[in-house]
């Protein structure tokens, strides 16, 4: 008799797990500035991790800190494990600590996986915010969750 595989679990992150999303993050171990907002927010408590039997496969950061909406700003998976579902678990897990009302996220232009995603779940075009990044907008999605 095999044994079925180890699913997937997605729970809050805390100050414990810093150096495990640091190295999620190609970026933070690289800028001081990506680690301090990483620090902040799993201190604040709106850091998500998606594990697989103990391994860490990807993380999301959300808040409410769009015009006082909460905002996917942040979504991590590893390469090794993207499109099996995991940034899926991860913005279902934010989705439910939402609960109901207007979910917001964004991603650049040039970001086609992430826009089809977002499409996927349900999220619709919402705006674009010119000259964050130069020469690739930022694209603004939505999603209405709960009544």
């Amino acid at each position: 008799m095999s044994e079925s595989p180890v699913e997937l679990s997605v729970r809050m992150a805390g100050p414990s797990d810093t150096n495990t999303i640091y190295d999620l993050d190609e970026r933070a171990l690289q800028d001081d500035d990506r680690r301090g907002f990483l620090w902040h927010e799993l201190r604040s408590g709106y850091v998500w991790i998606a594990e697989r039997d103990g391994s860490a496969l990807g993380y999301a950061v959300a808040s409410r800190n769009f015009y006082g909406y909460p905002f996917i700003e942040l979504l991590k998976v590893r390469r090794d494990h993207r499109r099996q579902g995991t940034a899926g678990a991860l913005i279902a897990a934010i989705e439910a600590w939402v609960g109901s009302g207007k979910l917001f996220t964004s991603t650049n232009m040039s970001n086609l996986p992430m826009q089809r995603l977002c499409e996927r779940l349900g999220f619709v075009p919402s705006g674009q915010i010119d000259n964050l990044d130069e020469g690739d907008p930022e694209l603004i999605y939505f999603k209405q969750l709960g009544s």
